[in-house]
């Protein structure tokens, strides 16, 4: 009798000792799937002739480390699939309760994938390879399970994007730091500090050295992790796929004037106290602050999105009436 209920509860709970020889096969087709695309990148995904490996993951992962080239703006990286993976699992219902064909139109998708991966191999663009594997994450099962599962895996599979190191991002890093440190100086002028710019410096009266937006100061750092978190917020908050859109658009100027924001504060701070402490203290703790600061503004501007204006609108009106 025991044996008997410990096995209906492992069938109830699991369902494998519930499966048929169909499911048994399709799972094992899967797992096939699985370990070939695996294979496929882990052996033939990087070309790259100086970097000692030819596993596009290993290369993924020495850049999300890597703090010269792309000075850890990607460090993000390792959180990425465990937020995909939490998406499909808060809609595994959904996911789980679609109708089950074929589409031709999936086959079309992955043959894609293979194409811009074989390109990526010629051109040495490892970064072409992994956005050809979030494509086949996706291609496949919109093949093997058709439209309806493909249509709710469209985010957490896009998603993906935002693990791959992508080179022409470090292009924008020098016209990010002019454009922070041209506003920023304006900003100074504006609340009565002498500020004056020199190329990526700005030199004020506490600071007669300057202060110097390097890199890390650019603002691609924090540019690239707000509008990672600022895509799942608007996933799971808003209503409508433009208000979605709006949010996910909003984080570009909240992350890149919250970075200005960081550098007025320095150059305040270090009028009224001193710079000693303005590019000590306040300057390795000032950023958490700001990102926060963002955080907080991306709440806001979502909580206004999901306002219903015209039930606000009567709302009000009725207030006004009562009170005449």
């Amino acid at each position: 009798m025991q044996n008997e209920s410990s096995i209906k509860v492992w069938s109830e709970r699991w369902r494998l000792g519930a499966l048929s020889t169909p499911e048994l096969v399709q799972i094992g087709l899967i797992s096939v799937i699985i370990s070939l695309v695996f294979m496929l990148f882990h052996m033939l995904g990087n070309t790259v002739a100086n970097v000692g490996s030819r596993s596009a993951f290993q290369w993924m992962f020495a850049r999300w480390q890597d703090t010269i080239s792309f000075g850890a703006d990607y460090s993000h990286g390792y959180f990425i699939p465990f937020v995909s993976l939490g998406v499909i699992w808060y809609k595994r219902k959904e996911i789980f309760s679609v109708g089950v064909r074929t589409d031709s139109r999936g086959l079309a998708v992955v043959i894609f994938a293979l194409v811009l991966h074989w390109l990526g191999a010629k051109m040495q663009q490892t970064h072409f390879s992994l956005a050809s594997l979030v494509l086949l994450i996706w291609g496949i099962p919109f093949y093997l399970f058709g439209w309806e599962l493909a249509r709710k895996l469209i985010f957490p599979c896009s998603y993906l994007v935002f693990c791959i190191p992508l080179n022409f991002m470090d292009v924008m890093a020098f016209p990010l730091r002019m454009f922070s440190t041209t506003l920023a100086t304006g900003m100074l002028k504006g609340l009565g500090i002498a500020a004056v710019q020199s190329g990526t410096a700005i030199f004020i009266p506490s600071m007669p050295s300057g202060l110097d937006v390097a890199d890390p100061c650019s603002g691609l750092r924090s540019l690239l992790a707000m509008t990672a978190l600022t895509a799942v917020y608007a996933y799971f908050t808003q209503r409508t796929l433009v208000r979605k859109w709006i949010l996910f658009m909003a984080s570009i100027p909240l992350a890149v004037f919250g970075n200005i924001a960081r550098i007025v504060t320095i150059a305040f701070v270090s009028e009224a106290i001193g710079g000693k402490l303005a590019l000590g203290i306040y300057h390795d703790y000032s950023g958490y602050i700001l990102f926060t600061a963002s955080i907080t503004m991306m709440v806001i501007i979502g909580s206004l999105l999901n306002l219903e204006f015209r039930e606000v609108v009567k709302k009000c009106k009725s207030v006004l009436l009562r009170r005449t």
